[in-house]
């Protein structure tokens, strides 16, 4: 699935998050839908990652290692927009 996201024509390169924050690289790149939002990671390294959303809903990060897809929630129905994919902190040992 991954490999389909990341050529699919609908996927976006994760731009840098509007609220501030460290975008995420270039081979990370995600295709939003009204249900779920799916980030790919193309890249050789393992990222914590999250989705930023124009109303600010927050959402845990999820741990994407090389070639692999994991799955947000989607925009919804009420005019909610994705704005990108940011890196999240190495959890605290």
């Amino acid at each position: 699935m991954a490999a389909a996201l990341l050529s699919a024509g609908a996927a976006q390169a994760a731009p840098a998050p509007a609220g501030g924050g460290e975008p995420a690289p270039g081979c990370v790149q995600y295709a939003a839908s009204w249900r779920y939002t799916h980030v790919g990671n193309g890249c050789d390294t393992a990222y914590r990652l999250t989705v930023e959303y124009a109303d600010g809903t927050d959402v845990p990060c999820r741990e994407a290692q090389p070639g692999t897809t994991v799955t947000f929630p989607g925009y919804g129905t009420g005019g909610n927009a994705v704005l990108g994919v940011r890196l999240c902190p190495s959890p605290s040992a």
